[in-house]
């Protein structure tokens, strides 16, 4: 029997981030009611949309802008996301313990319920992306959430580049994969490299939609930032929304702006029938995917 779902409307929350974690806090929440106002169900903000992008510099001071969840920002989006009867994916640099610290995100259901946490997995560490600093790697794993509007899994930012994230975390029903974001150029290599780094980018997020029939949403910050001087990182934005054929519904310029885009949700279904790509998956001969390298 086919399924007869209702589309559902997703709202990205692409924006610049300023010195002021409270002025961030408080734009956010902002934009988080007007996207609900223009219909969005679901809605998520960019990855660590508190503050700037502070993983530029290996600073022991930036872990005063950790907290716990729940916490205080998370207990503001659970009143929110009540109020509103809508779903809020809230990222947020979380202190678990003494000297353990996650890349974090919070998920929230339309009743203002915590249905779990997710803990960005993969930790780069790259010129100006000093995330292995601050960050433990998660240990909750890859997992999906039953909202009120649908199963939706949740990735961080380098994590979008691995084709098994996606795939373990659809294989657990997730019919929207988020993807709350924060990537960019070096300035000085804008030029040379910048078309074709984000060609990749979003290439590979797409792929990850038709390879696990379902709806990829993924949400960047924009702007230069540069916390500790130099030339920074110069944020993309183009947060977009990719269906089950990888083809893009709607997509975001270089500006602040709060993306919506509708999704219908019976296609996933549809899509995994006609691409039985998970029907044919050889789980017989796939044991050295566990493996860092297969000797010959």
């Amino acid at each position: 029997m086919a399924d007869v779902r209702q589309p559902v409307t997703v709202g990205l929350i692409q924006a610049q981030a300023s010195p002021d974690p409270s002025e961030n806090l408080d734009r956010t929440l902002a934009k988080v009611e007007l996207a609900a106002s223009k219909g969005a169900k679901i809605i998520c903000t960019q990855e660590l949309f508190a503050t700037e992008y502070f993983c530029q510099s290996e600073d022991h001071g930036n872990f005063k802008l950790a907290e716990s969840i729940p916490g205080s920002i998370t207990e503001k989006f659970q009143r929110l996301a009540k109020r509103l009867a809508v779903v809020i994916i809230v990222s947020i640099f979380e202190k678990r313990g003494a000297g353990v610290y996650h890349n974090s995100a919070a998920i929230i259901d339309a009743d203002g319920s915590l249905l779990g946490i997710y803990r960005k997995m993969h930790i780069p560490d790259d010129p100006l992306y000093y995330e292995k600093f601050y960050f433990t790697p998660g240990d909750l794993g890859f997992r999906a959430w039953k909202t009120a509007f649908g199963k939706i899994g949740v990735l961080i930012c380098w994590d979008q580049w691995y084709p098994e994230a996606a795939r373990l975390t659809a294989l657990q029903g997730a019919e929207i994969l988020f993807y709350p974001t924060a990537i960019g150029w070096h300035p000085s290599e804008k030029a040379e490299y910048g078309k074709h780094q984000h060609d990749a980018w979003e290439t590979i997020q797409r792929s990850h939609a038709v390879a696990n029939g379902c709806f990829v949403a993924s949400v960047n910050r924009v702007g230069l930032e540069q916390p500790v001087g130099g030339d920074g990182i110069e944020f993309w934005g183009q947060s977009f929304v990719a269906s089950t054929s990888g083809e893009i519904l709607k997509k975001a310029g270089q500006e602040e702006t709060v993306l919506l885009s509708e999704v219908d949700l019976g296609k996933v279904e549809l899509a995994r029938i006609h691409w039985p790509f998970l029907r044919d998956r050889r789980i017989d001969a796939y044991g050295c995917i566990t493996k860092r390298l297969i000797d010959e």
